[in-house]
């Protein structure tokens, strides 16, 4: 039975926007620059996370604090009670989310400065964080004949999740850039993997043309394909073009994103398909 393009890919949601209390249960390095955290806690309860890109929004302590405000959700969005400061945010892709267990996993890059990292890198047992959402899943079926999954170090939590759930019997390949070869991570798939690390070798993260170059110089096998690339948001354009007008890939199986931009340190996912 053919399967329509409508119900290959699609999004599901807007849901119900929650924030929750979550604890810190475990703090597991993955590499020298990669943290992975584990959450739970009773405020765990009722999280629901389907799809692989899904995005969370973390609310961090201020400094010197243990707890972060959590605002409530009006009408009009998050309400902060008289008196309270607005908390830093910055949205993550949950690494994983076991419900038996009670347990989220979000996998931190430590690269110095900023909220985000300066929290996970001294994060222990029993710290306190606020996670928001996801408001929204994006549904990609696992009977295309391949997948293309490519992007840089922030991309990495979303690419380990979709190939260790797609079934025995999927194809995927997969370009992933990082710094070099001590940061390269392990997955647990049943698909048929066919993985390329790119170094840049000292060069600074957005800079490069690595993973353009290799989707460029890719011969792409026969059949349907789902194409998903994120990374440095202004090194996606020409994926995306490239995708799209050179290769014909049909719009509605390319997801390329900007999950973060240089010189800008509070970026919203840009979905750029």
């Amino acid at each position: 039975m053919t399967t329509s393009v409508s119900e290959k890919v699609f999004r599901r949601g807007p849901f119900p926007v929650k924030f929750r209390l979550l604890e810190v249960l475990r703090v597991t390095p993955i590499t020298p620059h990669v943290v992975r955290i584990t959450f739970g806690g009773e405020d765990i309860q009722g999280f629901n996370s389907e799809g692989a890109d899904d995005h969370v929004k973390l609310l961090f302590p201020e400094e010197g604090k243990l707890k972060p405000v959590i605002p409530t959700m009006g009408p009009n969005g998050p309400v902060l009670q008289p008196g309270e400061k607005k908390p830093d945010s910055r949205d993550y892709t949950p690494r994983r989310h076991d419900a038996v267990a009670g347990e989220l996993d979000i996998d931190f890059v430590l690269h110095g400065s900023g909220p985000a990292s300066s929290w996970a890198s001294k994060a222990k047992p029993g710290d306190l964080l606020g996670v928001g959402g996801p408001k929204g899943s994006l549904f990609v079926s696992n009977d295309f004949d391949w997948y293309l999954l490519a992007g840089d170090e922030t991309a990495i939590p979303a690419i380990g999740r979709r190939l260790e759930e797609l079934p025995a019997g999927a194809r995927a390949i997969v370009f992933i850039e990082v710094s070099d070869a001590s940061e390269e991570q392990k997955f647990d798939t049943k698909a048929n993997v066919t993985l390329t690390w790119l170094h840049r070798n000292g060069a600074e993260a957005g800079t490069t043309d690595l993973l353009n170059q290799a989707i460029r110089g890719l011969d792409f096998p026969p059949g349907d394909y789902f194409a998903w690339v994120s990374g440095e948001s202004l090194s996606m354009r020409p994926i995306r073009d490239h995708l799209l007008n050179e290769r014909g890939t049909k719009k509605s199986w390319v997801r390329v994103t900007g999950y973060w931009k240089r010189g800008l340190s509070d970026h919203h996912h840009d979905s750029q398909n």
